[in-house]
């Protein structure tokens, strides 16, 4: 059995025994709980019949008589994807992906959704496979701010369609945020800045595409709290996310 540990190691934000055990496919929290309260449960050689008891990650669990085994390190990065990189872990056509770009890390890390091959920006890689999960599901809405350029200018009433949503072969989009940022005009580029919570293939490119302005290039500059705004690395490299960070991604998707 293989237990997922938060991402500090201190005694002070050690997990509580039950959460552990369940993450770790022992039994439900409700059946976990009865383990506890039954004497089942051995933690350092010592049994435990308290619940709300913490655990550390360097803490040896045994669950009758069958060690817990505990799986690797999370790790959290954030990665500033260049284009002409795929977001998957191999691409049967040889292109470079993403994996290729976090060779020097510890572990093997993931992307949270995808960016398109000609899309830049903001990608958080991870081995947290639930919280990568929670963060992609729909049901919880996360929010992804998109620089966007096409050729301008952009009339108010394309923008006020993309406000209350289109229409797009799979369905209607869900209201968008869009700002217009015309004193970043670029040559004959208009930019704006597009927020949305959902995950359609393609979304934003199909967007504009539908009422008239096919994107010329697409920069992610935000997921959730996180922002490339401000950052100091240039496309291609990668920094750990701090704990803080870690803990507003958690909460933002009902983990604590």
């Amino acid at each position: 059995m293989e237990v997922k540990y938060k991402h500090e190691k201190s005694p002070e934000s050690g997990v509580r025994l039950q959460k552990v055990l369940a993450q770790a496919g022992v039994a439900s929290r409700r059946q976990v709980e009865k383990l506890i309260q039954e004497g089942r449960v051995k933690v350092n050689g010592f049994t435990v019949s308290v619940l709300g008891t913490k655990v550390r990650a360097e803490d040896e669990i045994i669950v009758d008589g069958v060690l817990v085994k505990k799986a690797e390190e999370l790790h959290y990065y954030l990665l500033n994807k260049p284009a002409g990189v795929i977001s998957s872990a191999r691409d049967p056509r040889g292109r470079p992906t993403v994996v290729d770009l976090m060779k020097n890390v510890p572990v093997r890390v993931y992307p949270v959704g995808r960016l398109d091959y000609d899309t830049s920006g903001l990608l958080i890689m991870t081995n947290d496979g639930e919280l990568a999960h929670r963060l992609m599901h729909p049901s919880y809405g996360v929010n992804k701010t998109y620089r966007v350029w096409v050729k301008g200018p952009v009339e108010l009433e394309a923008l006020e369609q993309l406000r209350k949503g289109v229409e797009l072969e799979d369905g209607k989009t869900a209201p968008a945020k869009v700002i217009s940022r015309s004193g970043h005009k670029q040559h004959l580029l208009e930019v704006l800045e597009v927020t949305i919570h959902e995950g359609k293939n393609r979304q934003v490119r199909r967007m504009f595409e539908s009422v008239g302005y096919p994107v010329v290039q697409l920069e992610r500059i935000a997921y959730g709290p996180l922002t490339l705004d401000g950052q100091r690395f240039s496309a291609g490299n990668y920094r750990s996310l701090t704990i803080e960070e870690v803990k507003k991604l958690r909460l933002l998707v009902g983990r604590s």
